[in-house]
């Protein structure tokens, strides 16, 4: 028998289950992402997150979806840890870097009383890769395509009323156009200091934030110049601040929250 402590936490709302799995023997990681994500017989989650050992960094991250699938980065889950290794006492440091599949990334944590109030993840240097036309339901549906180490269609719509994420966005994130699949932003350009988006993301659906699908979005109304080059995405879960850097990096900053601590015993 195993004992796994886990936490749950969640950046605006985009919710996953921590496990310090630094010292844990191999588990069954994409089985247990399913089970325990589930809404109404697991935990509830957007999917479980590890926090592991690295020979280049100070941690690195595993993120398995909801349906088991790995993914290479989440902005959001790269947060949450700046908060659990900080207020753990797994370091001291208010400068982290994490271990991703996409790469190491600096957490830069904003400290007040012992607390991590918020957390800038330096994001690295965007891949934008132009634009192209999906066919969807008998017509051609314009997107921007952008990398953030994980990848990206951001759409882009006239009215923020009529943004059909839970039909649009399963269908561009399955399209034959993407092979390995995709996550979607349906974004509104609400002024140039100012994005609304909702998210489907790969894996897991629609949920109420994507760190990295912000700064896809972010990346493709600068190229359309459409919006400055520091600008707030409104998401369902609350905002987040993206900033393009003068040496071409992206920056986000916005909060990370612990909700509860619990443990599981699993059968060996």
């Amino acid at each position: 028998m195993t004992t796994l402590h886990f936490t749950k936490m969640h950046g605006l709302a985009n919710d996953y289950i921590y496990v310090d799995a630094r010292d844990i023997p191999h588990q069954p990681w994409p089985e247990l992402a399913r089970r325990l994500s589930r809404r109404h017989t697991g935990i509830g989650a957007d999917g479980l997150v590890l926090i592991t050992r690295s020979e280049v960094a100070d941690f690195g991250m595993r993120i398995f979806n909801a349906d088991g699938s790995e993914a290479q980065m989440c902005g959001n889950a790269s947060r949450c840890i700046g908060k659990y290794v900080y207020e753990h006492g797994l370091t001291d440091k208010t400068t982290v870097h994490l271990d991703t599949k996409a790469g190491v990334r600096e957490l830069r944590l904003h400290v007040v009383d012992g607390r991590v109030e918020s957390v800038t993840v330096d994001m690295g240097i965007p891949e934008y890769m132009g634009r192209a036309e999906i066919p969807v339901g008998g017509r051609g549906i314009p997107i921007d395509k952008v990398s953030m180490g994980n990848p990206h269609a951001v759409c882009f719509f006239a009215s923020p009323d009529n943004m059909p994420v839970r039909t649009l966005g399963p269908q561009i994130a399955t399209h034959p156009h993407f092979v390995e699949g995709t996550n979607v932003e349906l974004v509104y350009v609400k002024n140039r200091r100012e994005l609304l988006m909702r998210v489907w993301e790969r894996g897991s659906g629609e949920t109420l934030a994507c760190g990295t699908g912000a700064c896809a979005a972010a990346v493709a109304a600068i190229q359309r110049g459409v919006c400055s080059r520091d600008v707030t995405v409104h998401l369902p879960g609350g905002d987040l601040q993206i900033r393009l850097t003068d040496y071409g990096h992206v920056e986000m900053t916005g909060p990370a929250t612990e909700v509860f601590t619990g443990e599981l015993r699993l059968e060996n």
